[in-house]
């Protein structure tokens, strides 16, 4: 069973209380020796996990509550809104530039923020496809040295560059998650 996919334990059912991200923390550091392409993916798939354990165990209504106002900001619009960036860096990168995103066939990275509908179901579908083709892509390449090419910028980026990129994507909304989680029920660390 994946971090995504533990139950929710009300409290009084069961055994104990609600099992929250500390109880189900199965990420796995990245090495402390390790080569550069060896700790960037790492790095990159502890982040991932990162955003997957802040939001087990919630229902898709608290996946959906939003920070303070005026934010919109949601766990689930986070998770949605990484699917993008996913997407966009490695899939239209690397593979098809005009492949839409997920949620905007305009390509508006706003639009993945907009969790009023959504469900972890299918934010979780997306996010879990794009990962698996981002890692596809990176296992595929020769060396972190191949270049790719960023429609959005218009230039060519190395996939070097693109995983450094979307590790401080993850890290910079793994922060956010950190608030919006202890905000849904009072879970706060890592």
């Amino acid at each position: 069973m994946t971090v995504n996919e533990q139950p929710r334990q009300e409290p009084g059912a069961g055994e104990g209380p609600v099992a929250g991200p500390e109880e189900l923390d199965a990420r796995v550091g990245p090495p402390k020796l390790g080569g550069e392409r060896e700790t960037l993916r790492a790095f990159l798939d502890y982040h991932r996990a990162t955003l997957a354990m802040k939001c087990a165990g919630l229902t898709d209504e608290e996946l959906r509550r939003q920070s303070m106002p005026p934010s919109t900001l949601s766990l689930l619009g986070l998770v949605r809104h990484m699917a993008e960036v996913e997407r966009a860096w490695f899939r239209r990168a690397f593979e098809d530039q005009d492949v839409p995103l997920v949620w905007s066939d305009e390509i508006d990275f706003q639009a993945a923020y907009d969790a009023s509908d959504a469900t972890r179901a299918e934010a979780f579908a997306a996010w879990e496809t794009e990962v698996e083709t981002s890692r596809r892509i990176e296992r595929a390449a020769d060396s972190l040295d191949v270049a790719g090419f960023q429609p959005r910028w218009g230039e060519k980026v190395s996939l070097r560059m693109v995983m450094i990129h979307v590790l401080l994507e993850y890290g910079r909304h793994n922060g956010h998650a950190d608030f919006l989680r202890e905000g849904v029920d009072g879970t706060v660390g890592a």
